[in-house]
């Protein structure tokens, strides 16, 4: 168990901070929070996957997580690749994403 939580560890800070395009992210024990601008192509890498915002609709934020598409209500989350894809707000200007370790992953 001092293992798995060491290497999480170590892949947490490693990845803190990996932002691309405009994009600001934050990550922490429980996962990484990615602001994404709206407007524009940003894209980072965060626990080892990447993450693109493709646009919102009605409320709902298109992602690529991982390679694969999903579109996530604000306050909703899924799961990507044994990963947790959350929208915690949408914004005119930004759009705010929660990717955390899932379960399974």
């Amino acid at each position: 168990m001092h293992r798995t939580v060491l290497a999480a560890l170590i892949v947490l800070f490693t990845v803190a901070g990996c932002g691309a395009g405009g994009s600001n992210t934050d990550c922490g024990l429980d996962g990484c929070t990615v602001t994404f601008p709206r407007s524009g192509d940003a894209s980072v890498s965060v626990l080892g996957i990447s993450a693109q915002l493709v646009g919102v609709d009605a409320g709902a934020a298109t992602i690529v997580v991982a390679g694969q598409t999903v579109t996530v209500p604000v306050g909703g989350e899924t799961q990507v690749e044994g990963f947790a894809v959350g929208v915690e707000s949408v914004t005119d200007t930004e759009v705010v994403v929660r990717v955390r370790p899932g379960a399974g992953g």
